[in-house]
Parts: structure tokens; C-alpha cells; sequence
């Protein structure tokens, strides 16, 4: 047998890790075992804040390193402690709201708070998806802005989540960054964050290199931690955009992909 040819494993969570019911197959768990085991370090990098992925990390037993709030926060799990965060510029994510809304009307927010407990805030006509996880309504704008946040999430009555995400992109892209994470899932970041940014510095804390580095995950926001790592894994069920720049295809969330690969790249 060849030794494992990655010293670290990025994977993002829902679409990829995470299958349809919110849970981690055995298979996967085995292969990510076997692939730590192989010398590799693996590390979740996703969108979700701390507070809303913690208790997957601890249900995996997880106790490294995590690439939190789409690039934002670097948790160590272990120790149940964030190392760095990042926070969005309030005055300036209110000017670019203000500018998007001019270009294309009103919207629905609702924003992501700083911190290992930092709420998740639901303003008015801001569909949430279904499933446990937990949130703040509020009803003054003002609530939105009283504290420090990570990211703002925007939905439109009308426009899809591709066609937000240009758009925004296309109207306030030089105040802050904009992606797309998943279904209803549009984001307003820090301008220059992105899950790269995060897992690189996560990374150097390993002393692992991008060449050294296999991802996997299945949305837009994928698509700077692909072109960071050595080798980007799009999930079957992914998005065509991170399809397309991907350099291999594997099955999907529901049928194991990433156990998938790993097995493949063990057994070689």
C-alpha cells in the first residue's frame, strides 16, 4: 500500500458531510478514522456559525480544529474555545444593504451574532429553513445592529437565491463579499473572508500546506476553498457551479461520497 497522499481532509458540512437527516454515516466516520489514522488531519469547514455546529462536532466525537461562520471563526473543538473571529463591519453592511435594496426593493434579513453563543436573529418575512436549529426573532431593525455579527443573511420575494446572490454581488460587491451557501441561504460577508481564508489559517496552525489538502463540499461558497486546496471534491449533489470548477465528482451526501474517495485513496 502507498501511504495516504494528504496530511489534511477539508470538509464542508451540510450537502457533503452531513447527509439528508443531519447525520454521519458509519461508512464516513470509518473512512475519515482510517484516513486520520493514515497521518491525515480532517477538518470541517462550513458556513454555520459555532453555536450551530458544536453539537455535531461533539456528537462525532470531534476534537480538533474547525473553520466556522463561512471562513469567520477558527474553533478549536477540543477545548470548546474560539482562536480567531472575524466580525462584519455594521455600518458598512448597512450601506451595502441600503444600496442592494435600491437596486432591487426590499428584502428580509437576518444575521448570524458573534461569539461561541451568538444568536442567530430572524427578522419579518425571513424564511427559515425546517429543522432544529435555533434562532432569535425580532421585529425592531434596530435589534439587528446592537451587537457584533459575522454575516447578514438576505432572501427577495421574488428573485432566487442565484440570481440574489449576482445581483448583490453585481450592486455592493466592493463594500462586502456575497454567497450563495445552500437553498434560501444568501450571505453578506466581510469583504475578502471566504472559507479559504479561514482554513488556510487553520492549516498553518497544522503546518499543513494547500498541496497537501483534499476538500470536499457541494455549494458556491465551496468554490475558494477548491481553488486553495489541491484537489476539490464536489459532491454529486452539488451545485453546477462548483461542479464546474471541481476536479472530481463523486457520489452523493446520501450515498457516502467522501467515504467514496477516501476509501479509494486508502486502498491505492
Amino acid at each position: 500500500m502507498t501511504p495516504f497522499p494528504y496530511k489534511l481532509v477539508a470538509t464542508d458540512l451540510d450537502g457533503t458531510l452531513l447527509r439528508s437527516d443531519d447525520t454521519v454515516s458509519q461508512r464516513t466516520r470509518d473512512a475519515l478514522a482510517a484516513a486520520t489514522a493514515a497521518g491525515a488531519a480532517h477538518i470541517v469547514v462550513t458556513g454555520r456559525a459555532v453555536p450551530w455546529t458544536r453539537h455535531i462536532l461533539d456528537d462525532l466525537g470531534y476534537d480538533g480544529l474547525a473553520v466556522c461562520g463561512q471562513g469567520a471563526q477558527v474553533y478549536h473543538a477540543g477545548e470548546h474555545r474560539l482562536l480567531t473571529s472575524v466580525t462584519l463591519d455594521r455600518q458598512l453592511a448597512g450601506l451595502a444593504l441600503s444600496k442592494l435594496e435600491a437596486e432591487v426593493g426590499p428584502l428580509a434579513l437576518a444575521a448570524s451574532r458573534d461569539g461561541l453563543d451568538g444568536e442567530v436573529l430572524v427578522g419579518p418575512g425571513y424564511r427559515v429553513q425546517e429543522g432544529p436549529l435555533p434562532y432569535v426573532p425580532y421585529e425592531d431593525p434596530a435589534d439587528l445592529w446592537s451587537a457584533p455579527l459575522n454575516k447578514v443573511y438576505i432572501q427577495h420575494p421574488e428573485l432566487d437565491d442565484d440570481a440574489l446572490a449576482l445581483a448583490a454581488r453585481q450592486a455592493v460587491g466592493g463594500l462586502v463579499d456575497v454567497v450563495m451557501a445552500g437553498a434560501g441561504v444568501v450571505e453578506v460577508l466581510p469583504l475578502g473572508l471566504s472559507k479559504a481564508t479561514g482554513l488556510s489559517l487553520a492549516a498553518r496552525r497544522l503546518g499543513v500546506k494547500a498541496v497537501d489538502t483534499i476538500a470536499f463540499g457541494d455549494m458556491p461558497n465551496d468554490i475558494p476553498m477548491f481553488a486553495w486546496a489541491h484537489h476539490g471534491v464536489a459532491m454529486a449533489n452539488a451545485h453546477d457551479d462548483l461542479k464546474a470548477v471541481a476536479h472530481e465528482i463523486t457520489a452523493s451526501n446520501d450515498q457516502d461520497g467522501i467515504a467514496v474517495v477516501l476509501e479509494e485513496l486508502l486502498s491505492a
